[in-house]
């Protein structure tokens, strides 16, 4: 078998350790010290660790390779407008932490603490983006059939891990006498703006959703055809994936007005089916569009940084 650019890359053990040095440049360029982004930049480094720990604990990828983790820092630094957001930050977090403690319950129907846990974050990620909830149903229907660890205990195991950080948000404010903002918390769910209203989006996020598109699209074809050739675990694991990231790109279409954190969920899921098409195809065709798309992830913040895209904004 011949070894390409692209399997020499994937298969080197220096490539994961090169991508960390890279993004902390790109941090450095785009403001870590200027604007104070040391807690999203810790954000950031946690999730990044947690893909690496995501792959390596379900060998995500049937050969060594840091890909997966490598991809995930490329998105994240192509979006850098994804940078100021502290809130963000930590619904990536608890997204991959989700994903690490979720596929630890594959076929084990009493594995109620690891399923409380992974519905422990999906609820604290609720707390800071409340639309996280609209996930829920689908991910029991996961739970059920691609995890097959549906069982009165885990659901119930996941009711409660739901549920357990809105006892403390409450108990927040009935210590603080306010609950007029614990229930407009929940009522904003029903807030829903246009449809497709592409106005709420820059041009540059529109480059980079139309990126994590194309790149989503190649992974999931890829795996498509070939999912035979991994192992059964592994193939229900990624087709949670792709369903979770087709529902994730049509919440993106339908409300663009949460662009900044719904493109989180879509890197991260993006991430895991392009570096599997990275790492384990070695065609000429396939070596040309992986340079091609490892040129543009490094092209899209460079062109950003010299026509001035991005305008820098703190939020929470």
């Amino acid at each position: 078998m011949v070894r390409r650019f692209q399997n020499k890359i994937t298969e080197s053990r220096k490539t994961l350790p090169v991508a960390c040095v890279i993004a902390l440049a790109v941090w450095l360029v785009y403001g870590l010290v200027q604007l104070h982004l040391w807690l999203p930049f810790v954000c950031f480094a946690v999730a990044t660790f947690l893909m690496v720990e995501l792959n390596n604990a379900n060998s995500l990828i049937r050969i060594y390779s840091r890909m997966i983790s490598c991809a995930f820092i490329a998105f994240v630094c192509s979006s850098v407008y994804l940078f100021p957001s502290v809130r963000g930050g930590m619904i990536a977090v608890c997204a991959v932490l989700f994903y690490v403690l979720f596929l630890h319950s594959f076929q084990d129907r009493e594995a109620t603490g690891r399923v409380f846990y992974a519905f422990f974050c999906v609820g604290l990620s609720s707390v800071l983006f409340v639309q996280t909830l609209f996930y829920v149903p689908l991910l029991w229907v996961l739970l059920a059939t691609n995890m097959v660890a549906m069982s009165w205990r885990t659901f119930f195991a996941s009711l409660f891990g739901l549920i357990l950080p809105y006892w403390f948000l409450a108990g927040y404010y009935a210590y603080i006498g306010n609950f007029t903002d614990f229930v407009s918390h929940f009522t904003s769910i029903a807030e829903f703006g246009r449809i497709a209203d592409i106005t709420c989006v820059s041009i540059y996020q529109i480059i980079t959703f139309a990126f994590v598109m194309i790149c989503a699209i190649i992974g999931t074809v890829h795996f498509l055809r070939n999912s035979s050739k991994d192992k059964i675990r592994t193939r229900m694991i990624y087709e949670m994936f792709i369903t979770i990231n087709i529902a994730t790109i049509v919440f993106i279409v339908m409300q663009p007005q949460h662009f900044d954190i719904l493109i989180r969920i879509a890197i991260i899921n993006t991430s895991t089916l392009i570096g599997h098409f990275i790492s384990l195809t070695n065609t000429k065709l396939t070596n040309i569009t992986s340079i091609v798309l490892m040129c543009i992830a490094a092209l899209i913040p460079i062109v950003t940084y010299f026509l001035g895209l991005w305008t820098p904004s703190l939020t929470f």
